[in-house]
């Protein structure tokens, strides 16, 4: 099935009131209960579209497509529409607020091991995750507010100020509390290299099997930029435990699952999350960090800067957390590309530096690379090696290859990757809590589509949108076909079902749960509005075709003006309107040229045939004198 966002947004929205509006109520909760990021990713189903692509505006009711109308139709009327939108959204932030300030539980989302139950206290812990969907929510709240106050007439200006002045409020002080949050969650590790920790590093980091003295020292010389900004830098919330002064320790940095134990208190912020207790362990995970990335890539936009969306507080925190951006993304794409012969991250499976494997840790790694040559300019040999290594993941997470009998990669979605969240068992002396990873394929298609966009070899990036339609195709199977989650996200058992041993595929459970998993819908969502962006791009240049439209413009250029020179200026016959079409055809090519080479070389061919008939016909007429 072809990628085609508009309509697959849309089905999405009308999958979306159907599950969750009833009665003009929004019901909150999912597979998965209702938690501070379950319920930010389900309204994100809706607002992200509607703030990152002009064609979904709700803002101005005047200005609201026509297919958009009809599918949210159950929210009323155009001008009812986007005061709804505000409802929900002061809804979710009063839902998670507590003594007037915002919480980021974990919640339902947190586990623990079968026969064990996380305490009351451990499911109220802050997590990155809320931290980094807060940020996005608030961030597109607030660009929705503006837009409707602005789109708004003089006469009801007053009364939606007072409308939306407290959640606009609301909006702030979860942003902030949500940017406090992530710098003091952010974690440097120093290791020593030959530590079990150490070892496992090296153990990717050295493809050519040298002595690992001379890869800790080419590690420190790669990294040497991003260590000295690291020491000099980073001034809020210095990771105390870190050593970065010795270049005979390696490091890591990124983001844990929370508040890093000992993290620093950030004193001009008047917000609890500012000097609460952390608890997270104070070394990097893949996941968190790059869903942090995520969430502070919002908020470095352009947009974010050009509607002055931020206060000065805001701002300072703002840098802050781009600088830590910055470094992660170039630490961990450094890692990635580490040495001359083989990449580490073509050794899939990634090992951590805790020693755990997975292809889903390769997997987001490539999207940390991927980060990374956005931020930057992309090499196209990089991008190359970049789509080998998507394929190569599609095909072990069984995107693009059949499941076979007792395979592992059917864990990858079901249940997900468990990522042992270590530091919360010091909490209330409960037990190790958990956190269950299964967007392994709408990840995988949300990086492919990013570096489609950044690919400049038509081969590249021809292979990557045939990858990213194979797992788009996927994707699709995996939808509810029935009620209550029809039409979203995610049914894995009817593709993930274990094959019988006679080879034929098994039957799903019939138990299995049917609600829609807002996490695994959000993130499609996310996809699509990728792929829209992917669209709006201007189709690939290629040198090729543009040498060949200008050979071709030039040739029909030269022939038309032989062509007006032989004319009369008295000619007011067919033939001269038949020039006067092809001269505009061309200058219409010229204007085209640079940026549709194909489109222009079309128009040119299509110029030098009608020419040339011209030229037939004049000879046929000459015969018959």
């Amino acid at each position: 099935m072809r990628i085609q966002p508009r309509r697959q947004i849309l089905n999405v929205w009308s999958s979306l009131l159907a599950a969750c509006y009833q009665d003009d109520t929004w019901i909150w909760g999912g597979r998965d209960g209702s938690n501070s990021i379950s319920d930010a990713e389900q309204l994100l189903c809706l607002l992200y579209p509607a703030t990152q692509i002009s064609s979904f505006g709700l803002h101005n009711p005047d200005r609201i497509a026509d297919d958009v109308r009809i599918i949210l139709k159950p929210l009323g009327r155009e001008r009812r529409i986007g005061l709804k939108i505000v409802e929900v959204m002061d809804e979710y932030l009063r839902r998670y607020e507590r003594d007037d300030q915002p919480i980021f539980s974990g919640g339902s989302y947190l586990r623990a091991i079968k026969g064990a139950e996380a305490t009351d206290r451990q499911r109220t812990v802050d997590v990155v995750d809320s931290y980094s969907m807060s940020l996005t929510v608030c961030l597109a709240g607030l660009q929705y507010l503006r837009a409707l106050q602005d789109s708004t007439g003089a006469g009801d200006q007053q009364r939606l100020e007072r409308l939306i002045k407290p959640v606009e409020s609301r909006l702030n002080k979860r942003l902030t509390a949500a940017m406090v949050g992530l710098v003091r969650s952010f974690v440097v590790q120093s290791v020593d290299p030959e530590t079990d920790t150490g070892l496992a590093m090296l153990s990717m980091f050295n493809q050519t099997g040298v002595e690992n003295e001379a890869i800790v020292g080419g590690v420190a010389k790669r990294l040497e930029r991003v260590r000295s900004r690291l020491l000099r830098d980073v001034t809020l919330n210095k990771t105390p435990q870190a050593d970065l002064a010795s270049p005979a320790l390696m490091f890591e940095c990124g983001w844990s699952w929370g508040v890093v134990e000992g993290a620093e208190v950030i004193d001009f912020i008047d917000v609890p999350i500012a000097k609460s207790e952390g608890f997270a362990v104070g070394r990097p995970y893949l996941y968190f960090t790059i869903t942090a990335l995520d969430g502070i890539n919002d908020l470095t936009q352009p947009r974010t800067r050009e509607l002055d969306l931020l206060d000065a507080d805001q701002r300072r925190l703002a840098d802050a957390l781009q600088l830590r951006w910055d470094l992660a993304q170039r630490y961990w794409s450094a890692m990635a590309r580490f040495g001359e012969g083989d990449w580490p991250l073509e050794d899939i499976p990634w090992r951590t530096s805790d020693g755990e494997e997975s292809d889903y840790f390769s997997l987001c790694v490539s999207g940390l690379l991927i980060q990374d040559l956005i931020a930057r300019e992309a090499d196209d040999d990089d991008l190359t090696r970049a789509t080998r290594i998507f394929d190569e993941l599609a095909r072990r997470g069984r995107i693009t290859r059949r499941l076979t009998e007792h395979d592992s990669a059917r864990a990858l979605h079901i249940p997900g990757v468990l990522l042992r969240l270590n530091g919360t068992d010091a909490i209330d002396d409960g037990p190790l809590l958990y956190w269950a990873v299964s967007d392994y394929a709408p990840m995988l298609l949300k990086r492919i589509l990013q570096a489609a966009q950044l690919s400049r070899t038509l081969s590249t990036r021809r292979q990557l949108l045939e990858l990213a339609q194979a797992t788009m195709d996927h994707l699709e199977l995996r939808a509810f076909q029935r009620a209550p989650g029809r039409g979203l996200w995610d049914d894995a058992a009817r593709v993930f079902v274990e094959p019988s041993l006679t080879g034929e595929p098994g039957d799903p459970a019939a138990d299995e749960p049917q609600e829609p998993s807002w996490y695994f819908t959000e993130r499609i969502i996310e996809c699509l509005v990728v792929a829209e962006s992917t669209y709006q791009n201007p189709p690939f240049r290629s040198p090729t075709s543009l040498t060949r439209a200008l050979e071709l413009l030039d040739e029909a250029d030269h022939l038309l003006n032989q062509k007006f020179l032989e004319l009369s200026e008295r000619d007011n016959t067919p033939n001269r309107r038949a020039l006067e079409n092809i001269e505009k055809n061309l200058v219409r090519a010229s204007k085209l040229i640079d940026e549709r080479p194909a489109t222009a070389f079309s128009l040119c061919v299509d110029a030098l045939r009608e020419l040339d008939g011209l030229e037939v016909a004049g000879l046929d007429a000459m015969r018959g004198e």
